[in-house]
Order: structure tokens, then C-alpha cells, then sequence
């Protein structure tokens, strides 16, 4: 492809993953798919999810962040011409809004000429997200733990990416009305007990010890939360009605995905599917229409030609 144009390919993702709040996620394989190319003015042909939201020129995400970066560097902002599918469900907890932070910089790096490294585009997303985990996952595949801290006056991400276990796959139970991340967010308490904490540091050693030992039996007990998933239940019924089901039939844990209102089912490989979603429907039948998607963990991300 010539360096007139920029192709994407950046993946869904899944974080926390229950006790690892804004420190670990996953990346799916439903992909935002984009080629971008310079332009007279901005304009965008979008197929797939969403597609509606995803060719609004104005209070798009993508293109906001995209004109920001290279107002920030002090570069003029060349109209593009994008051609998008995306399979990304919209405001479920499956890291949209960092596939489009990850975008419009990439594409600000590339037509604004600005020279950054794939590291660069990866820490200024961070940032802009305020955590690192879903950019993390998104940027580099696989299961990604991280952290962000300022270090010399700058913000340095630190990251450590987990090969997925070929035994494992994903269930994603979305719900009929999606959740702003802002709003889920506003659940939150600003203290937690020793307790709670306590708690929470030894699932999430668990956790990653799961990942890092190909332990699925520890995942139950591993993707259980105080931090976060119980004052976000209340608006995202689906996860109680759910966790019930982590350590039967096949299913190895269950949290909500990212913030919410989406629940993320890691499943053996083996399950049987066709019970695992009347089970499914079964317990969430009284509050909701449900969507299952079956998906896998995706290892190459953040494509780019």
C-alpha cells in the first residue's frame, strides 16, 4: 500500500477480566477494519455495527482524536477520505472507544508525519484513555497486563503480554441497551476496605497465574471482583445472573467485559455451544434479549500498511 494510504486492523477488546481493573484485558477477534487516505474534506463509508455513528464526521471519536494529536503537535489537520467495516459492539464493555483513540493517532502519526514508533502511538493512546489496559490489548494482542505511571515528567506504560491458551475460547453475552463507560464509571466509590483489597490482589495473582499456567480451573475464582463489578451490577444485570454458571459446563469464569454491560464468558474450547446458550437464555430470559457472540483471542493487532 503506498504511503498515501493507511491501513488499520485493530481488534476488540475485553478488560479487567474481573478482579483486574484497568491492569489487564484481552483482545477478540471482532476487528475495526480501516483504510484512510488523504482527501479534499473528510468523509466515511462504514458497513457493519454501528455503522450510522461510525460515518458521522462530527462527534466522532476516531476523527476527534486524530485532529487533537496533530493540533497538539502543531500540524496541519489533512482531510481523509476513510473506508471502515467494523465488527466492535458500541458502548458493551468491548473497548470501542480505545480502537478509535488508537486509530485517529495512528493515522495522525502517519499523515501528520510525525515519526512515532509503535511504543509512541501505544503510550499517547494510554493517555488519551486515561488506563492502559484496552489500548494495551487492542495495540498488542494476546492477554496484556499494564501499568502508567509518571516517571520523569512523562507517562511511561508498562506492559507484559500472555500467549492464550488454545484450550480457551470466549462467549460475549451483550444485552439490548448498551452503557456508557462514563456512566458505569460514576458507580464506582472513591475508598475501599483492607478487605476488599485484599481480596482483589489475590485473585488477580490468580488471574495471571491462570494465563501465564494454562490454569483454566483457577479462572473461577481468579475473575471474582470487589472493586468495581459489584456497584456496576446494578446497571448491568446480567452479570449476577451469569456468574453462577462459572465451573459448570464448560464455562471457566465469568465478568462483566471492560465497564460493562456486556459479560464475558471464558469457555473451554470443548463446551458444548449449543447447551451452553440455552443455559444462557435460560437464566437471563426474565430480564433481557440477549446477543451471543462467540469469539476467539486474537494475537496479531494493530496491523498496519
Amino acid at each position: 500500500m503506498s504511503a498515501e494510504k493507511l491501513h488499520l486492523r485493530l481488534p476488540a477488546t475485553s478488560a479487567n477480566l474481573g478482579s483486574a481493573f484497568d491492569t489487564a484485558a484481552i483482545a477478540l477477534n471482532l476487528f475495526l477494519d480501516l483504510t484512510a487516505e488523504r482527501a479534499e474534506r473528510f468523509s466515511i463509508d462504514a458497513t457493519g455495527r454501528n455503522a450510522e455513528a461510525c460515518r458521522q464526521i462530527e462527534n466522532n471519536l476516531l476523527l476527534d482524536t486524530y485532529r487533537h494529536v496533530l493540533q497538539q503537535q502543531g500540524r496541519a489537520v489533512q482531510p481523509l477520505h476513510l473506508t471502515m467495516h467494523n465488527e466492535i459492539p458500541f458502548g458493551m464493555g468491548c473497548g470501542s472507544s480505545a480502537v478509535a483513540r488508537l486509530a485517529g493517532i495512528a493515522l495522525a502519526a502517519h499523515f501528520g508525519g510525525l515519526g512515532w514508533s509503535r511504543a509512541q502511538i501505544l503510550d499517547v493512546a494510554c493517555v488519551l484513555e486515561g488506563h492502559p489496559d484496552n489500548a494495551a490489548a487492542c495495540w498488542l494482542g494476546g492477554m496484556t497486563v499494564a501499568s502508567m505511571q509518571s516517571e520523569d515528567a512523562a507517562m511511561q506504560v508498562h506492559v507484559a503480554q500472555f500467549p492464550i491458551p488454545t484450550a480457551w475460547s470466549v462467549l460475549l453475552v451483550l444485552p439490548s441497551q448498551p452503557l456508557a463507560t462514563s456512566v458505569s464509571r460514576q458507580a464506582l466509590p472513591q475508598m475501599y476496605s483492607r478487605s476488599d483489597a485484599r481480596t482483589n490482589l489475590q485473585h488477580v495473582a490468580l488471574l495471571v497465574a491462570a494465563f501465564a499456567q494454562e490454569r483454566g480451573d483457577l479462572l473461577r475464582v481468579a475473575m471474582q471482583d470487589r472493586l468495581h463489578q459489584p456497584y456496576r451490577a446494578p446497571m448491568c444485570p446480567l452479570l449476577p445472573l451469569l456468574e453462577p454458571l462459572a465451573g459448570e459446563n464448560g464455562v471457566l469464569g465469568v465478568a462483566l467485559s471492560g465497564a460493562g454491560p456486556a459479560v464475558l464468558m471464558i469457555v473451554e474450547r470443548e463446551a458444548d455451544r449449543n447447551r451452553l446458550h440455552a443455559l444462557i437464555h435460560r437464566h437471563v430470559e426474565a430480564v433481557d434479549t440477549v446477543e451471543i457472540l462467540e469469539c476467539e483471542f486474537e494475537k496479531a493487532c494493530g496491523i498496519m500498511a
